[in-house]
């Protein structure tokens, strides 16, 4: 049933982070309602629900949010959840009558989540961007790329998943940890560029340091060092090695076949060209299959660079099941594991509205009320 059940969420359907934060709490068993619009939005490609992986495992009501009774309809389910997740730019939940205010005026123990870029403060707070933008104000994107070359684009796992839906995730289980001893519900205000830059911690404290000198790709853990990197092997794939540590590294110059004049030069950073040259050309004496069943397993730190149609394939994920099939989509399956409370396997995101009778019914709705709400186009 997952450690979360019995917990109930609604989710103002957005995009990005909130989606992904809503999944995680329903993969754990959470009873997550995703209030939708009646019509799809147009964001992104059309593909149908058992595609929108992070839409998985949550019911779907579809409501019109700009007429009353939509309104009084989604304060109705709000009056019994533990959690709230929204994710418009500040101010378009309140003018929905839907903001904190409205929602702990009916229910105070109500956990209110906020995902934003930018924040519910601030001058940049109603303006409009995406992962790419938050995560250039933090020095997160400036530090990832080639050196000599332009910063390059993390997918959006920083801003959006790293720090929009993790400290989202992170910042809803603390408020109802604290609301046990308060009775209290509060808001939490989750922004990808506080994410994003709380995620630069330890980098901060390596520059202040004089760990982090140079500029891009020049550093210990942004492919400067040559023993933390990825290289091209025979068959034209790559490989990652990560030896850091100095028994890991001459664990790497022994396995690699490197002469033994590599063992001392580690920490001298004018010895790394001829370092990164040497792995270089050893590692393209093999394919990357071949390095993998030399490599996996040692004290190497190594790691074969698999394509996303490889990984569920890898004996590790299938030992441990990390991967599961959806309605014929083989996604990542819930994360983290528990001894006691596991989660039940995930079910496809749903069709629009696919649950709106079910679920307005357990709020009250009788059959006539709901007839007159789909009469007049609020429901669907």
């Amino acid at each position: 049933m997952g450690p979360l059940h019995g917990l109930r969420v609604v989710e103002l359907a957005s995009i990005g982070p909130g989606p992904m934060c809503a999944m995680l709490l329903a993969d754990l068993g959470a009873d997550v309602v995703r209030i939708d619009r009646l019509e799809p939005s147009g964001l992104g490609v059309p593909q149908a629900p058992r595609f929108d992986v992070n839409a998985r495992s949550r019911r779907s009501v579809a409501l019109d949010l700009k007429v009353a009774a939509g309104r009084d309809a989604a304060l109705r389910l709000i009056d019994r959840a533990d959690v709230l997740i929204e994710g418009f730019r500040p101010g378009v939940a309140e003018r929905l009558g839907l903001g904190p205010a409205d929602c702990q005026a009916r229910n105070p123990r109500l956990v209110y989540g906020r995902m934003t870029g930018f924040g519910q403060t601030g001058p940049l707070a109603h303006a409009a961007g995406h992962d790419l933008n938050y995560i250039a104000l933090t020095g997160a994107l400036e530090a990832i790329g080639p050196a000599g070359g332009a910063p390059v684009p993390p997918l959006n796992l920083v801003g959006d998943y790293g720090g929009g839906a993790l400290y989202l995730a992170f910042g809803l289980m603390s408020a109802l940890f604290e609301r046990q001893s308060s009775g209290r519900g509060q808001v939490v205000d989750a922004a990808m560029v506080d994410g994003a830059a709380s995620l630069m911690s330890m980098f901060h404290g390596m520059r202040a340091a004089g760990g982090w000198p140079g500029p891009r790709g020049s550093n210990l853990l942004d492919g400067g060092a040559p023993f933390y990197g990825v290289y091209e092997t025979a068959d034209g794939k790559h490989v990652s090695i990560g030896s850091l540590e100095p028994k890991f590294y001459a664990e790497m110059v022994r396995r690699l076949g490197l002469d033994e004049k590599f063992l001392r030069v580690q920490g001298d950073v004018s010895q790394w060209p001829a370092l990164r040259e040497a792995i270089a050309t050893a590692v393209r004496g093999r394919t990357r299959d071949e390095w993998s069943a030399l490599l996996e397993g040692t004290d190497v730190c190594f790691a074969p660079v698999l394509a996303l149609d490889e990984v569920h394939q890898h004996p590790h994920a299938v030992a441990r099941g990390t991967y599961v099939e959806v309605a014929g989509v083989v996604q990542p399956g819930p994360a983290p594991r528990f001894d006691r409370s596991v989660p039940d396997h995930p079910r496809p995101a749903p069709e629009i509205g696919a649950h709106t009778a079910e679920v307005l019914s357990e709020c009250g709705f009788k059959a006539e009320d709901l007839s007159g709400l789909k009469a007049a186009g609020v429901i669907r």
